[in-house]
């Protein structure tokens, strides 16, 4: 597909993610959209005259023939919505971009992607905080995901760094630029085994406006997205509230109820916006990411040494067959009361037979 029609597409004005989608569908590709006649474009719905007449002038192609040039002049990649690099959790989004400029090195479709946000005026608090959650992170198919922003964001990539962790700043304007551009040490060493990610072409500048757009592709590119700190009005906030709207899960730190800086955090949480947690244990654990091979390896007990009741017994055999179960698909199966199989399940949980999951979900150890 022509690269250069792609970049088009997304200079077109009063042609956002939405619309492009809808012409996209109707028309079943790009080039089918450059070439269709002003009578073909009209019968799509949504698409307003004004906005064909702009399809139509073709006044965007020499921009976006000076875009492609810059990209293979610095070796940056065009990741195509229906590219098979582009990351497949923004897919599930329905303002994903349909075209994103990327240079690095990090899988953006790794296992396990987390995002980390907070306040531009992080406390020694924060960043202990942040500290040891990077620090703490699993080791294998991990990517850390920030805005490269003043404070808990650019202290999680430089973090990142610190523990060989790949890490992602999302940006608010082309790679042209750095912004600030106190962080271009940091965001050069990010390339080598992290990357740099925008939906911005060269020479956009770091707009007010673009912020909230880029926050959404931190919510969507990640599994879980984490608040460190975060006073009670902010951008963590509202990647914390897109992330929501993604049906992403959300985490943040709790702090003491009298810090400004802790204030967006104990909302979240009161609000049931987002999950307490006090550690990466916790995250992991939330998002079922602990490394049975190292967590589990320690407290497992061999076959023989087992010391199970015949109602324990019960449990482990069909939870060995199932690998993990929902506590309501045991007791139907075993036909219990669900006050029989918690009494049961909690013992065997207490004696490191069986590991509970969120979800009321159960798995044998």
């Amino acid at each position: 597909m022509n690269k250069i029609q792609q970049i088009a597409l997304t200079k077109i004005k009063g042609v956002g993610p939405r619309t492009a989608r809808i012409l996209l569908a109707y028309c079943g590709s790009v080039d089918a959209i450059f070439g269709a006649t002003r009578k073909e474009l009209l019968a799509i719905p949504s698409i307003g005259k004004v906005t064909v007449d702009a399809i139509l002038s073709k006044n965007y192609l020499e921009e976006a023939e000076r875009e492609f040039l810059f990209i293979e002049k610095h070796r940056i990649q065009l990741l195509w919505i229906e590219n098979p690099d582009y990351p497949k959790r923004l897919l599930h989004c329905e303002d994903a971009p349909l075209l994103l400029y990327y240079k690095g090195a990090a899988n953006l479709n790794a296992c396990r992607v987390v995002s980390i946000v907070g306040t531009r005026n992080a406390t020694a608090y924060g960043r202990q905080l942040c500290d040891e959650l990077v620090a703490e992170l699993p080791e294998e198919e991990i990517l850390v995901v920030s805005g490269l922003a003043y404070g808990i964001d650019v202290l999680a990539h430089r973090l990142s760094i610190k523990h060989d962790v790949p890490t992602v700043g999302v940006l608010g304007h082309g790679l042209d630029i750095i912004y600030p551009a106190a962080h271009r040490e940091v965001a050069s060493r990010m390339l080598d085994k992290g990357g740099l990610l925008t939906e911005f072409p060269s020479g956009a500048a770091p707009e007010r406006n673009n912020f909230p757009a880029r926050n959404r592709i931190i919510a969507g590119l990640a599994d879980v997205t984490v608040v460190v700190e975060a006073a009670r009005k902010g951008g963590a906030l509202i990647t914390a509230e897109i992330a929501n709207s993604y049906n992403r899960d959300v985490c943040a730190f709790p702090g003491r109820i009298d810090q400004e800086y802790s204030a967006g955090c104990n909302y979240l949480i009161k609000t049931n916006r987002a999950h307490l947690i006090r550690n990466a244990q916790d995250l992991c654990y939330l998002m079922g990411w602990e490394d049975r091979g190292k967590s589990e390896q320690g407290i497992q007990l061999p076959l023989h040494q087992l010391d199970l009741t015949k109602d324990q017994q019960k449990v482990y055999n069909f939870l060995q067959d199932k690998e993990q179960a929902m506590v309501d698909d045991i007791a139907l199966h075993l036909d219990w009361p669900m006050s029989k199989l918690a009494m049961v399940l909690l013992e065997m949980e207490m004696n490191n037979v069986v590991f509970a999951l969120p979800g009321k979900i159960y798995r044998s150890l």
